[in-house]
């Protein structure tokens, strides 16, 4: 089976992917591990180096977590200053 979920860019990703939100379809079990190498890999080299901090549903983990359908992840990089 399949699931869809939202990723909010935020910062440099959205920079890199040239938008403010991205679904995807994944696999049943996939978890939040799967979805940054996703997200890296589309956006090529631009997300080298930059670390991120990942929320799902609004809640900030530090472990990787198996995601549900439905689910909103936000990577979210360091603060930038302006």
């Amino acid at each position: 089976m399949s699931m869809k979920i939202t990723i909010r860019c935020f910062s440099h990703v959205r920079q890199a992917l040239g938008k403010e939100t991205v679904t995807l379809k994944l696999q049943d079990g996939t978890d939040t591990t799967e979805v940054e190498r996703t997200i890296r890999e589309m956006a090529g080299e631009a997300l080298d180096g930059i670390s991120f901090r990942i929320a799902v549903n609004r809640k900030y983990l530090s472990f990787p977590t198996e995601l549900k359908d439905s689910d909103e992840i936000a990577l979210i990089p360091p603060v930038q200053g302006g």
